[in-house]
């Protein structure tokens, strides 16, 4: 029993980790109606800029403090994801307002290889640490309740609490302010929120920079675990099946999507691995998202599109 908590914590803990990139996808797709290529890229760039001012600054400014180089690399990242946002929208939503979904993700297509680019020309393209000081040693719960105690990693734990904080932040943004209300107005239909007062280009460089936090915090987390390099863009393509799962359209979904996708490979590879030669783990999210594609498209929180002729 032990062993098996063991297994469905790790996999809630991941989750929540999935469940913060998908945000990504969910937030760009709301207020916009396309699909974001360019979430993985955004989360590329974000740890890249984070790991490199947090390593330059020390020496810029002699500062010995981790945790207020840490704050300042925060700070001048998130300025940077703002005119990131910005450009974004000046540059080149403005000019596609109204066009085709196609159109739109074809743009996505090339802020992502745009970003990619420029991120590792200014940054660096080598394998960086991002250090924020989160303990990488697993604790021992539970003691008192099952022989020798669960066993649960200390950074895994820190990381979830703060997805699931972003996470429930961003539910309330969305469902208790005019500005998430408008962004869903605006995802509904573009001329009928600009119609009623709604201003499109606003939202959209809010969702953006909204998007862009998000980057930085899925960023700094995954760097911190993995390292930050050019395999960060990989960790959206392992969102996918998320959003996939819990809906296009719903922030919710999201949480719940990557809950399910992470207890899901964590349980299928260790009791369904040993059965099959193992690996289960890299595909079983792309098998249930094809499932979901097959017989529940919208998937299980998204809403349904009724097209009236």
């Amino acid at each position: 029993m032990a062993f098996f908590l063991e297994t469905l914590i790790a996999g809630l803990m991941v989750g929540m980790l999935y469940s913060l990139v998908a945000l990504g996808f969910v937030l760009i797709f709301k207020a916009s109606g396309v699909f974001n290529f360019a979430q993985g890229a955004m989360v590329l760039f974000a740890a890249l800029a984070m790991a490199r001012f947090s390593e330059w600054i020390p020496g810029w400014l002699g500062i010995e403090s981790l945790f207020l180089a840490n704050l300042l690399a925060f700070a001048i990242t998130a300025l940077i994801m703002f005119a990131v946002a910005w450009l974004i929208e000046r540059l080149v939503l403005r000019h596609l307002v109204n066009q085709e979904g196609a159109t739109l993700l074809m743009a996505t297509l090339g802020i992502a290889y745009f970003m990619e680019g420029v991120g590792q020309t200014a940054f660096g393209s080598d394998i960086y640490e991002i250090n924020v000081g989160m303990p990488k040693d697993p604790v021992l719960v539970l003691q008192n309740v099952f022989e020798g105690g669960v066993l649960v990693s200390k950074e895994d734990l820190i990381a979830a609490l703060i997805a699931a904080l972003l996470v429930a932040a961003l539910a309330l943004f969305f469902q208790k302010t005019g500005t998430g209300r408008a962004l869903r107005a605006v995802a509904d239909d573009h001329q009928a929120a600009q119609s009623i007062g709604i201003p499109l280009n606003r939202i959209w460089v809010i969702v953006w920079c909204v998007a862009g936090i998000v980057a930085i915090v899925a960023g700094i987390i995954w760097g911190s675990k993995l390292g930050v390099q050019f395999s960060l863009v990989t960790v959206a393509l392992r969102a996918l099946p998320v959003v996939i799962l819990g809906g296009l359209t719903s922030v919710p979904g999201a949480i719940i999507g990557g809950l399910i996708i992470g207890v899901g490979e964590k349980l299928s590879e260790v009791y369904l691995g040993p059965l099959v030669g193992g690996g289960i783990e890299i595909w079983f999210a792309y098998m249930l998202a094809l499932v979901f594609l097959l017989f529940r498209p919208q998937g299980l929180f998204g809403e349904k599109i009724i097209d009236r002729v």
